[in-house]
């Protein structure tokens, strides 16, 4: 399989796409006056306590309190490692058995960990999403190229993914070595092959971190930030940037010369596979990433035979419907529907992984009447999702031709991140945002403005989009006129729909 990481990088927002075999599979988008924090570890105050769903307040800064579970106070090693699985972006993790396992015993109540007003340290494992406060958790998990570092925990986990018992044994062997008493690492997959040394520099640098988070969290007054994460571009290296990555081709001449000097530093071998993209055409365009965009934010996306599936957002769940749409087949209807859900079945895997979307989801099949043909479409939805990232449960199809499947949310949906509710329809359904229409704006011009003689371009634009681009995105239509030496005039029109806007070239 061909694995490409593509990398969009302009000053107001990065981009990142990871295409297999062509096709994009997985989008991160991380805007700098919107920057996420997932993985940021803060110094907090307990608000309340919630004896009746085992939970807490933590007060650690933001608009909307964190929220807090006892299990994440208090958990068992099982429990443990589900939760690194979320954090960590590593799939099935396995914790050695250090120690013979104790008898089970009753659980420990909220109130008796906590109490109100409480200095406690907490990191972000999930995003704030919608009405939602972040979700926290006291066990705190720094990662490294090789490792993730637990200094709470005394364990050692490993990646199921590395397969090999002998590569397996190794690896343990080292870290046993290595490892401090008290603390705890999960051997993450890109550690395949990884010397003693390698893992040796690891540690270090997430020791001396640990180190400078406690004497910040010593000093500081809660709530505080001790400690934010990467930004999405080295996440993107350390996390993603593996062997069996073809390439990574990035369009921003300063973001290729940090990751180049990264790779020569810290990964030699894959070093010569950093591309710098400088053609005219934008990069996403180039590797058709802009048009997948674009589909995903769609309801209604169409099937090759002709079929179709719609995605709906509710605030409990999504539901997927499939029809057969223009698709009538040719003799038996039976066979008619279940190549069509057969086609579906692939066509939803892809979005829930593109899309991110997590949480209950509900797919409506077509009817079938013959219980092989159910279990077929069954068995198709189970191999089309043991790729995904994010952890899955599904339920056999129901008579009714309904599945019912969660998965785990850990970030704000596609959807959520670049639209927002429509004020020309009082929220029943979503428009792009401001912001993202900017960026569309900016995008166009990089697009077409070297090939245009003209030295002057009028930005007909909604008088909400306008406000923005007098005022925050400013310096954006300054780089551009800077860049492409033209004038950049912004003209209101009420008329425009919010995502309307009208370019020309004077």
């Amino acid at each position: 399989m061909a694995i490409e990481i593509i990398i969009n990088a302009t000053r107001e927002e990065t981009r990142v796409a990871l295409l297999e075999n062509g096709v994009i599979t997985e989008l991160h988008i991380d805007r700098k006056k919107e920057r996420g924090v997932a993985g940021n570890i803060y110094k907090g105050r307990v608000l309340k306590i919630l004896p009746g769903m085992q939970a807490a307040f933590v007060d650690i800064g933001l608009e909307k309190a964190a929220f807090l579970y006892v299990t994440e106070v208090s958990a068992n090693i099982e429990e443990y490692a589900k939760m690194m699985e979320e954090e960590t972006g590593e799939t099935r993790i396995e914790f050695e058995n250090e120690a013979p396992k104790p008898k089970k015993s009753a659980p420990v109540a909220i109130e008796d960990l906590l109490q109100e007003g409480q200095e406690i340290m907490v990191q972000v494992v999930k995003e704030p999403i919608g009405t939602k406060g972040a979700r926290v958790t006291t066990y705190i998990t720094l990662p490294g190229r090789y490792l993730v570092y637990m200094p709470t925990i005394e364990h050692i986990g490993i990646s199921r993914r590395i397969e090999e018992e002998s590569e397996r044994k190794r690896l343990r062997e080292i870290l046993y070595k290595l490892k401090r008493p008290g603390s705890g690492y999960i051997i993450r997959t890109a550690s395949e092959g990884v010397s003693e040394e390698e893992f040796n520099e690891d540690i270090g640098f997430l020791e001396l971190l640990w180190q400078s988070i406690q004497t910040k969290r010593d000093k500081a007054a809660a709530p505080n930030l001790l400690y934010t994460d990467l930004d999405i571009i080295f996440r993107t290296v350390r996390d993603l940037f593996t062997p069996k990555v073809d390439k990574l081709v990035v369009d921003s001449r300063e973001e290729y010369q940090k990751i180049k000097e990264f790779a020569d530093s810290y990964l030699p071998k894959l070093s010569p596979r950093v591309e710098f993209y400088d053609k005219d055409e934008p990069i996403f365009d180039a590797y058709e990433v802009e048009m997948e965009i674009s589909r995903a934010l769609g309801k209604k996306i169409w099937l090759k035979s002709g079929g179709y599936i719609v995605i709906d957002h509710t605030e409990a769940l999504t539901a997927i419907d499939v029809n057969t749409g223009r698709y009538v087949g040719k003799r038996n209807p039976e066979e008619t529907i279940l190549k069509t859900n057969l086609e579906a079945v692939k066509e939803v895997a892809y979005q829930l992984r593109l899309r991110n979307i997590g949480g209950i989801i509900i797919i409506d099949f077509i009817d079938m009447l013959k219980e092989k043909n159910r279990k077929k479409v069954f068995n198709v939805l189970s191999e089309a999702l043991a790729n995904d990232k994010a952890r899955t449960n599904i339920l056999q199809i129901s008579e009714l031709g309904l599945v019912e499947m969660s998965r785990k949310r850990v970030r704000e949906n596609l959807q959520r991140a670049l639209c927002e509710p429509c004020p020309y329809c009082e929220g029943r359904s979503h428009i792009k945002s401001p912001t993202t229409v900017c960026y569309e704006i900016f995008r166009e011009i990089r697009r077409t403005a070297s090939s245009s003689k003209n030295n002057k371009i009028m930005v007909n634009v909604n008088p909400t989009v306008a406000n923005l681009l007098y005022d925050e995105e400013r310096q954006g239509i300054d780089e551009l006129e800077n860049r492409y030496k033209k004038k950049i005039a912004i003209k209101e029109d009420p008329n425009l729909h919010q995502e309307q806007y009208d370019i020309v070239y004077i």
